[in-house]
């Protein structure tokens, strides 16, 4: 396995790593969803809460909230960005005088901050598998199969070096099939496809009681799923949904501090690596903003779960830390559309990385602490982080700040 980490004059580089899951918006709401609401709380309890933080959003709060999401993403060597954004609406559903005015909002803090973004707008339609009506809450959210591919064609004249234009389904709850099969037939043919699938058990009883399978074998079965598709969370699978995801080259995208906020559950990293699965890490809710904390406790978990150590490693890779990121690398352009140079560089006078080489640099970067190591990254040849501090820190956060205090007035 290639060894990624080169020594150089201002620290040790490695690639910029790419985030394949993000609701931008979320990050308003990290650490507030965090009392009880209800003796038996889980995702469906709490997406009460975010669905009332995503009512006070317009597009120049989006903005604010997006930009300093991507600052700390920089900071902590996240270069590219996959934003799954279903926040299309104003927040009784009417559209927006500028149909793309929210996605507009989303590139423009991309573009400022620097950081690459796949912009993945969600086409959302119903509210669970029975066709109902979305609730008022998710009326914002909506879209008809016409409107939607109006808005994909719409966004795809911003797509340049640092923005790919991608589509989002939200999950086959908020999907029917004959939707699905038609916007699928209206997209580009190189177009990278994002879904939601078996994150909840309550969802995968659901789709066997109503479509007769579990949500990733209909899918299998379904559509034609290949290295263009990104399975988000697919946590719970059966041996077969496993196999059948590994052959079909999609990557899946582990979000491991979310799904473990939510108490969703554990994805089966082990037997997926062992079928010849290819995935990736996203922040997804953003209660954190940390590949490393992403990365080390996606094996933590299966220790957890294994009551053993050195889950992803393997004969190829002794090293935990050099599997797990050669993971990520993997399935960056597929997932995201970008075959990207990016860089970070960490601080190799940070006294937990003192001696470090190239064979155990990777290691002690995930596994020994949670101070940032990253001085400088570098995206699309520009230097965006310099001495662990975004260029335009300042300037974005007091703008999140005033967001925050209009979003909590």
């Amino acid at each position: 396995m290639r060894n990624h980490a080169t020594a150089t004059p201002r620290g040790w580089a490695l690639p910029g790593i790419a985030n394949l899951h993000s609701h931008a918006f979320q990050r308003a709401m990290a650490g507030m969803a965090e009392r009880q609401t209800d003796p038996r709380d889980s995702f469906w309890t709490w997406r009460e809460t975010m669905y009332a933080m995503a009512a006070r959003f317009d597009p120049g709060l989006l903005q604010a909230v997006a930009a300093q999401l991507y600052v700390e993403m920089l900071e902590a060597g996240y270069t590219t960005v996959c934003e799954f954004h279903y926040l299309h609406h104003a927040a009784d559903g009417t559209p927006h005088a500028q149909p793309d005015a929210m996605s507009q909002a989303l590139l423009r803090a991309a573009r400022e901050t620097g950081i690459r973004i796949t912009l993945l707008p969600v086409l959302y339609m119903t509210g669970g598998f029975d066709g109902r009506a979305l609730s008022e809450r998710q009326r914002r959210f909506g879209h008809r199969v016409d409107a939607y591919l109006r808005l994909h064609e719409t966004l795809r004249a911003n797509a340049g070096d640092t923005v790919r234009i991608g589509c989002a389904l939200h999950s086959l709850r908020a999907v029917p099939a004959a939707a699905m099969g038609e916007v699928l037939a209206g997209l580009p043919a190189d177009a990278r496809i994002h879904i939601h699938v078996a994150e909840q058990t309550a969802e995968v009883d659901e789709c066997v009681a109503v479509r007769g399978a579990r949500p990733v074998q209909w899918l299998l079965d379904n559509a034609a799923v290949d290295a263009r598709w990104t399975l988000v969370h697919a946590t719970h699978l059966d041996a077969a949904e496993v196999q059948g995801i590994a052959r079909s080259g999609a990557t899946v995208a582990i979000c491991t501090t979310t799904e473990a906020n939510l108490g969703d559950g554990l994805f089966p990293l082990r037997s997926f690596l062992d079928a010849g699965g290819r995935w990736g890490i996203g922040s997804d809710s953003h209660i954190s903003v940390s590949p490393v904390e992403e990365l080390r406790w996606l094996e933590y978990g299966q220790r957890l779960h294994a009551r053993r150590r050195n889950i992803a490693s393997s004969a190829d890779s002794p090293s935990v830390g050099a599997a797990l990121l050669q993971g990520v690398l993997g399935s960056a352009a597929d997932s995201s559309g970008f075959a990207a140079d990016d860089r970070i560089v960490l601080d190799a006078q940070a006294p937990i990385l003192a001696g470090a080489s190239a064979d155990d640099l990777i290691d002690r970067w995930i596994f020994s602490g949670n101070a940032s190591l990253v001085r400088d990254v570098v995206v699309a040849g520009v230097r965006v982080v310099e001495d662990g501090r975004h260029r335009d820190r300042e300037a974005i956060a007091a703008r999140y700040r005033e967001a925050m205090r209009q979003l909590l007035s």
